[in-house]
């Protein structure tokens, strides 16, 4: 009877923890950054690339566990979030905080490991996430602009990790990322929008789901593309795309484009919902068609 109270003890403790880190969405940010290295390293170190889906990973489980500590008591108002390990009180504010800091210290010395500037553009993800954007979300629709920033770092720091530089070619990366959280953010503040109401949360741009959020989706899209098939022109530097990868990332993004004046046209959570699995499918298949048409090349 004991061993199985403690295997139910020991499974409860690991699905807190990776629930306290986000690890679905901490793994994807971790491939954005591996697909980032790829696309930089002239000749592969798996030591490297082992230390920064490590690091990586610290990194973004850290800024989300500092997350669910500053936003504890609004978490448990809706209910997406109210099962939460804190607001559901299955773990304490100080081991949440323990974790968050331990992850930090070693997410920043994992990224110095590789080169000084990764380590620096890691630190600047979690202070943007946690000290700016957090705060913001009860204050104003302009979160999201600021919350895009430290999101669109992973996809670029893959590049700096591998070339310790930073230029047009990890400028574009983020360009791309940056860009495409507003479809992707929108889209899930479309569909919750009632739920995060109840959290004082404003994540739509004109602070509700109406045309005008629409239309701003729309052009936010159309931005993503544009900057997704930029380096097909040569003016990225060694960050290429051929004629067939550029116009395979034209494709997607026209299905993604078609989903987000569906939502024009029908302005439903079901159609916000479709635009945000779209979008996803979106950046995770551009990735891998950036690496394999450079390899491939």
């Amino acid at each position: 009877m004991s061993s199985t109270k403690s295997s139910v003890s020991t499974a409860s403790v690991i699905t807190d923890f990776k629930e306290i880190t986000k690890m679905g969405l901490s793994i994807s940010v971790v491939f954005s950054a591996l697909a980032g290295y790829l696309l930089g390293a002239e000749t592969i170190n798996f030591t490297t690339f082992f230390l920064l889906a490590l690091g990586g990973y610290f990194m973004v489980g850290a800024s989300n566990a500092y997350n669910q500590i500053i936003e504890r008591d609004l978490d448990a108002l809706m209910d997406r979030t109210k099962n939460r390990p804190i607001p559901a009180g299955r773990m304490s504010v100080n081991t949440a905080f323990i974790i968050a800091t331990a992850f930090t210290v070693l997410g920043l010395i994992t990224l110095y490991i590789i080169n000084p500037k990764t380590a620096m553009w890691g630190a600047i993800s979690i202070f943007l996430y946690t000290s700016v954007y957090t705060p913001l979300k009860t204050k104003t629709p302009l979160a999201v602009f600021v919350g895009a920033l430290p999101g669109a770092i992973p996809f670029m720091l893959g590049w700096v990790a591998a070339r310790n530089d930073f230029g047009i070619e990890p400028g574009t990366l983020f360009a791309i990322q940056f860009f495409w959280q507003f479809p992707h953010f929108w889209a899930i503040g479309w569909f919750l929008h009632e739920d995060y109401k109840k959290g004082g949360f404003f994540m739509l741009p004109t602070g509700k789901p109406d045309k005008g959020t629409a239309v701003q989706i729309i052009v936010y899209s159309v931005w993503t593309i544009i900057a997704s098939i930029i380096p097909v022109f040569g003016f990225t530097g060694d960050l290429k795309l051929s004629i067939v990868g550029a116009i395979l990332v034209f494709i997607l993004g026209m299905v993604m484009l078609m989903y987000a004046f569906r939502l024009f046209q029908q302005r439903t959570a079901k159609a916000a919902k479709q635009l945000m699995l779209s979008s996803v499918f979106y950046i995770t298949m551009l990735q891998i068609i950036y690496v394999a048409d450079k390899f491939l090349r």
